[in-house]
């Protein structure tokens, strides 16, 4: 018999963060063997039968499930979506609970990690961590000389500087091939970046997240990710 936290199973489960499952349990909708809950209570995942607004949770079976997919352009980050586009779930094998780490917008591709470990998900994509992700964007509308003198100043959006970490430029015909590594995730971020230098993107991958690299996996390919990327994920969200 395994006890722990309702609100580190609910994480375990991929369910939410466990500040997320707080909130749910606050809110009534969640119950233990048909009792609302309340905060601090224990549970053991594996026998009790937890429901989350009348929908039964279940742990993911031999722990927290990790996968790296390769996401093309043009599909949604979403379980569904209202206009009827493909999801990355259509590519994905049907794992209770699992929930993707950081999206990509629809014409972003690379790599996406999904997980069961809702706690480590709001770890890695939370600012305090400071996770590093690096994207390889093509982009036009300036000179190669003006853009590395752009990146050399700091970057400020909505009143809060970039969290950009290094970057590299090579130029390819008429266009520059931009390497960043940014230690943040807010949303569209690298798009928001083109923007506010006056760039147009062409292109735009995510080539790594912390530690995980896109590395061999081709447009639509996923694999699960080795116990040695875990472990070292686990090492990045704890800086």
């Amino acid at each position: 018999m395994t006890t722990m936290r309702l609100q580190r199973a609910l994480a375990r489960a991929g369910v939410s963060s466990r500040r997320g499952a707080e909130s749910l349990i606050r809110e009534g909708r969640v119950r233990v063997n048909g009792t609302v809950a309340e905060i601090g209570s224990s549970v053991d995942p594996d026998r009790d039968v937890i429901t989350v607004g009348g929908r039964r949770v279940r742990p993911a079976p031999g722990g927290p499930v990790w996968i790296a997919l390769h996401k093309p352009v043009g599909m949604v980050v979403s379980r569904s979506d209202e206009e009827g586009r493909t999801t990355v779930f259509d590519l994905l094998p049907d794992v209770p609970g699992l929930t993707y780490v950081g999206r990509l917008d629809v014409m972003t591709s690379g790599l996406l990690l999904l997980t069961t470990d809702g706690e480590e998900t709001h770890r890695l994509t939370h600012p305090r961590y400071a996770v590093e992700r690096t994207y390889r964007v093509l982009v036009h509308g300036r000179p190669e000389s003006e853009i590395r003198e752009a990146l050399r100043r700091p970057i400020v959006l909505a009143g809060r500087p970039v969290g950009l970490v290094r970057w590299s430029l090579r130029p390819v015909g008429h266009s520059t091939d931009v390497l960043l590594v940014l230690a943040e995730g807010r949303y569209r971020i690298v798009r928001r970046v083109c923007d506010a230098l006056g760039l147009k993107v062409e292109r735009l991958t995510r080539l790594s997240y912390g530690p995980v690299k896109l590395a061999a996996l081709k447009p639509g390919e996923w694999r699960y990710l080795t116990p040695a990327e875990v472990r070292a994920l686990h090492g990045a969200s704890r800086g």
